[in-house]
């Protein structure tokens, strides 16, 4: 089939290895220093591997090429974690429910300076920005009206709490569904989304994911959703550290 895929330019790649690591489908390996496509079926062509390369020598082309197969693209991922967690307990390593984003780990914080208090007639700082309810992907509407020519916020649950300033910097302006790619049924998450953008004329898609590896499976929802619909909008990703700070 004739489709949109990544092309490398060797002579261009300096190897720095930053679209390896922007490819959340792992479709790209540094080999001999450059980076290779090592299947057809693992590029989606939707090219976040574009905007890090610095040399300009990623580009996006349509030719013959195997269908992008998201089912090989989640084995491959969970076969490399397979042998992440393999290796840690061979280190010496606990991995929690064998996932290393359930990990117990303490964040450390700085007290806030004190201020002076607010005199009871001024406006809260900290106003909500939600704009519709529900919100969860399992209970929206697919065709509510609020979806009609939305900006899009499609954010893993836990990235409200671990952010402090979620309202005002993501849920601004925007229409919001939540959901967990852990405990969720992804494939369901993705027929909800590819649902939405079938029926209304969504503007743009803003994914807001947790910097665990498990959260990558809202980012792979939103994208196969988009593939599966065959309506590509303007897409932004965001990744929350656990201690709070943006990636």
């Amino acid at each position: 089939m004739i489709r949109k895929i990544v092309s490398i330019d060797e002579e261009k790649c300096n190897g720095c290895g930053l679209c390896v690591k922007a490819c959340h489908e792992e479709a790209m390996e540094l080999v001999n220093g450059k980076a290779k496509l090592i299947s057809d079926k693992y590029c989606d062509g939707l090219g976040d591997c574009l905007p890090e390369c610095p040399t300009g020598a990623i580009q996006i082309i349509e030719r013959e090429s195997d269908p992008y197969d998201d089912d090989a693209v989640k084995n491959k991922i969970a076969e490399r974690k397979q042998a992440e967690q393999l290796k840690a307990a061979h280190n010496g390593g606990e991995l929690p429910c064998g996932c290393p984003g359930s990990a117990a780990r303490m964040i450390k914080r700085t007290a806030a300076p004190a201020t002076k208090p607010k005199a009871a007639e001024e406006p809260s700082e900290l106003n909500s920005q939600l704009r519709q309810w529900p919100v969860q992907l399992r209970l929206v509407n697919p065709k509510a009206p609020y979806f009609e020519e939305a900006h899009l916020l499609v954010a893993a649950d836990c990235t409200a709490y671990a952010y402090g300033n979620f309202h005002n910097e993501f849920i601004k302006d925007r229409i919001l569904v939540i959901g967990c790619p852990k405990l969720d049924d992804n494939d369901y998450n993705k027929e909800k989304i590819a649902e939405i953008l079938k029926s209304n004329d969504i503007k743009s898609i803003t994914v807001v994911r947790m910097e665990v590896p498990c959260c990558g499976g809202i980012v792979q929802a939103v994208k196969a959703a988009m593939l599966e619909s065959q309506v590509i909008v303007p897409y932004n990703e965001i990744t929350v550290n656990v201690d709070g700070s943006l990636k």
